[in-house]
């Protein structure tokens, strides 16, 4: 009976690390429904089969009933289904040994048959507390985003610091109960909070995988409301440049009748500059599509708007395909602040401009991003090389250059930042790799 309620408790919780390990590397064929009908049924199989408590059948069975777990419930090939119940096995068992040879060399009389009950459960909570531990170094070792907008969050490897010092508490237990003959209340005790200390290690993993979903939805909420930003800002535009272009339509009319008129004066010369007036208005040009991305193309019309209404000459050459490769979130926070930062330089400068630009280096997975505007004075400082900000709120200066900078090293990249005091402009330039 002693040996059945801890037979039931470990593979009650290895088939919940099961469960969390397949959960956070693969994705799932079915429903969670029924992924937990066949890891109850699979494991209620185990737990059977250990009653006869013969080592080498319950391991090759824990192996095999994995492996079947991983290949039917998740995406995987049978290979790589091998090889993780492999690894589940190995530790699984690593822990065991590791827990058995601590209590054999610090407290030899630990498992002794007077007290087997407290000391027996105490025994597998250990050494799930180490399965545990191992088991979550290793999903966060092993994890790869599942979309480029998913990025590692390293600070989940200082939850580790929960089952270790979990661990060092159960050792401690371990250590006192060699020590000092302890009553039988006290025993209940120990071994119960040692059910419950690997109750909140387990509950803490679930509820940390819980906030970072949440967070991640988050995140989504607020790109997709930057898209319907940029998306109504692009229609409004959109119909700003329609009225102009009707009402441009509506005059044509009365320009031909001025320009038949300067013709009778053989006015060429200011026919031809009437001419180009009318060719370079921005009525009639059309930029409502700048490139083939549909986010950078909203991006770009609605600064190339700013642009226009501050009277800064705008310029984009955005060479098909340069972009894909670059998330939405990445390439919102990348091209706004460095246009943001552009459009600040030089909208306090006649006849000035920005320059944007991106393409492919030749040979290499290498693309490179260069923007190019006015700027009336060296923006670096001249003790530390630190770019100066023209804004006015200085508490939020450094932000923008800091978001840019984090994109770039997300994508392996480079940013070189110089000024050019012949021809007042500033040069930024980026590579990132595919």
């Amino acid at each position: 009976m002693i040996n059945t309620i801890c037979y039931f408790f470990s593979f009650l919780v290895e088939a919940i690390i099961l469960w969390q390990y397949s959960s956070n590397l693969f994705p799932a064929k079915h429903i969670p429904r029924r992924k937990l009908v066949v890891l109850c049924g699979l494991y209620f199989i185990l737990f059977c089969v250990s009653l006869s408590e013969s080592i080498w059948i319950n391991i090759i069975l824990y192996f095999l009933l994995n492996f079947i777990f991983l290949v039917t419930q998740c995406y995987l090939n049978w290979y790589t289904a091998l090889f993780h119940s492999s690894i589940l096995t190995a530790v699984m068992a690593m822990s065991e040994l590791i827990v058995y040879g601590i209590t054999k060399h610090f407290a030899p009389h630990f498992l002794d048959n007077g007290r087997e009950f407290y000391h027996l459960l105490f025994f597998s909570v250990f050494s799930k507390l180490i399965f545990f531990a191992v088991t979550y170094i290793l999903m966060h070792l092993m994890k790869t985003p599942k979309n480029e907008a998913e990025q590692h969050d390293q600070s989940v490897f200082l939850l580790v610091f929960i089952p270790l010092t979990s661990i060092f508490i159960m050792f401690t237990f371990v250590s006192i109960g060699e020590s000092v003959s302890l009553p039988s209340s006290l025993d209940w005790m120990v071994a119960v909070g040692a059910v419950l200390l690997l109750t909140a290690n387990l509950l803490m993993f679930e509820i940390n995988r819980y906030h970072q979903k949440k967070n991640m939805e988050f995140t989504e909420i607020q790109l997709l409301l930057q898209k319907e930003s940029d998306s109504a800002q692009y229609y409004k535009m959109l119909n700003v440049q329609n009225e102009n272009q009707r009402i441009l339509i509506h005059d044509i009319k009365k320009h031909l009748q001025s320009i038949d008129l300067l013709n009778e004066q053989k006015e060429y010369a200011k026919i031809s500059a009437y001419i180009r007036q009318l060719v370079l208005s921005p009525d009639l040009k059309e930029f409502s599509r700048l490139c083939d991305h549909e986010m950078l193309n909203s991006i770009l019309c609605r600064y190339m708007q700013r642009c226009t209404d501050s009277h800064i000459t705008f310029h984009a050459d955005i060479r098909s395909g340069t972009t894909d490769f670059i998330a939405d979130n990445d390439l919102t926070s990348l091209f706004c602040n460095l246009l943001d930062n552009a459009i600040a330089a030089a909208g306090i400068i006649p006849d000035s401009f920005v320059e944007l630009n991106t393409g492919r280096r030749e040979k290499t997975s290498f693309v490179v991003i260069t923007v190019i505007n006015s700027c009336r004075k060296n923006p670096f400082l001249c003790k530390d090389r630190q770019l100066n900000a023209n804004k006015t709120d200085k508490n939020g200066h450094g932000f923008g250059l800091k978001s840019i900078r984090k994109v770039v090293d997300k994508y392996h990249g480079d940013m070189q930042m110089y000024y050019n005091s012949d021809t007042l402009t500033f040069h930024t330039i980026i590579t990132l790799k595919q």
